[in-house]
């Protein structure tokens, strides 16, 4: 039997709902225990793929390693025995400038921003923030990063938190990887310092 429009309309909240399970309710819920209070994600928002979840992942990197799928705006922690923690990133041109294997070199909460000699060539608008931007609601990074090194060298490669949360599985103009808070969060309880990180390009 033919479905109305007007009962396909009547029935979207529940088909949405089906998309949606009370784990991602519960991972993308308001944090209230932050210095800075982080608001509820709109999920309705975020194709379920997006969303952090476990799923099956075959990869020879060790229980630990950080895989950063650039071209499919997916990171993934490995579990071992096939397993995966996989999480949806947003990336930019900098996502672009390093690819291969490196390490997390330090992990900051709630880190300042200061853009580098390169971001402000490439967008002088970025000069009214050479000063630095401090950690908080308002900083680029969000509220946890992860700083990449590679032969005791920063890369200036992140993976960070957003103050954009709609940017999650888009490329944008620059930055490095970008996080959902809730998931950056998830993520930075993870690994320690040391932890290996592989990131794959097209």
């Amino acid at each position: 039997m033919p479905i109305s429009r007007r009962g396909f309309l009547a029935g979207l909240p529940l088909l949405l709902a089906g998309c949606t399970t009370n784990s991602d309710y519960a991972n993308y819920g308001p944090i209230t225990d932050e210095p800075y209070p982080i608001k509820r994600v709109s999920l309705e928002k975020f194709k379920p793929g997006l969303r952090r979840q476990e799923v099956a992942y075959a990869t020879n990197e060790p229980v630990g390693t950080i895989v950063v799928d650039t071209p499919a705006r997916r990171l993934y922690y490995v579990l071992g025995e096939g397993r995966a923690i996989r999480y949806g990133v947003g990336v930019g041109r900098n996502g672009y400038a390093l690819a291969g294997h490196a390490y997390i070199g330090r992990k900051a909460e709630w880190p300042g921003w200061t853009p580098t000699g390169k971001m402000i060539a490439r967008d002088p608008r970025n000069r009214r923030y050479a000063g630095g931007v401090p950690g908080g609601l308002s900083s680029p990074l969000g509220a946890r990063a992860l700083y990449l090194y590679r032969g005791g060298g920063d890369t200036m490669f992140r993976i960070h938190g957003t103050t954009q949360p709609w940017s999650i599985g888009q490329a944008m103009s620059s930055g490095c990887i970008r996080m959902m808070n809730h998931d950056v969060i998830d993520l930075y309880n993870r690994v320690n310092v040391g932890a290996r990180v592989l990131v794959l390009q097209a």
